[in-house]
């Protein structure tokens, strides 16, 4: 599960990974170290690496919501499928605002203005562009679906469209 940041990868992951009675793993728990505030110092690509080996080694069915570009070949085609989420500019942004408000109590200006980017952006960072020619090498399928429907309407789309069954 990818696509730009409030696009929506964390709340469908999660909702079907409960569904289908598989382990969920948010890329960015990997990614970042636990640092008060959130979301300051990145760990090593090898010890991300190896803990996505091992959370993927680890689980029979597994749900990853996030980024994993520049992870290696290893980690970036051992999925079944992908799949890539979508969603207006504005959208995305109003859904960032409601998160980090929930989550932080404040938002955070430089990473708004970061995810405003991400249509726009050039192969730099996490952008469209990026995100489009990472997805034309992977060797599994990929659904790409608009992410404004409710989540329930998104993971039935998920299901129909992957062929899954529900747990």
């Amino acid at each position: 599960m990818t696509g730009a940041a409030g696009s929506g990868t964390s709340t469908l992951g999660r909702l079907l990974a409960t569904r289908l009675g598989a382990v969920f793993q948010e890329a960015d728990d990997i990614y970042w170290l636990d640092t008060t505030p959130p979301f300051q110092k990145k760990r090593s690509k090898e010890k991300r690496r190896e803990m996505m080996s091992e959370t993927i080694r680890d689980a029979n069915f597994l749900v990853v919501a996030g980024s994993v570009m520049s992870w290696g070949e290893d980690i970036e085609d051992a999925f079944d499928a992908i799949v890539f989420l979508t969603a207006p500019a504005r959208t995305r942004l109003e859904r960032i605002k409601h998160r980090d408000i929930q989550q932080f109590g404040a938002v955070d200006p430089a990473f708004l203005e970061w995810a405003a980017q991400y249509d726009d952006g050039g192969m730099e960072g996490r952008s469209l562009a990026r995100h489009n020619a990472w997805l034309a090498e992977r060797s599994c399928p990929v659904l790409a679906i608009e992410s404004i429907q409710e989540p329930d309407m998104l993971a039935q789309q998920v299901y129909d469209s992957l062929g899954l069954a529900q747990g």
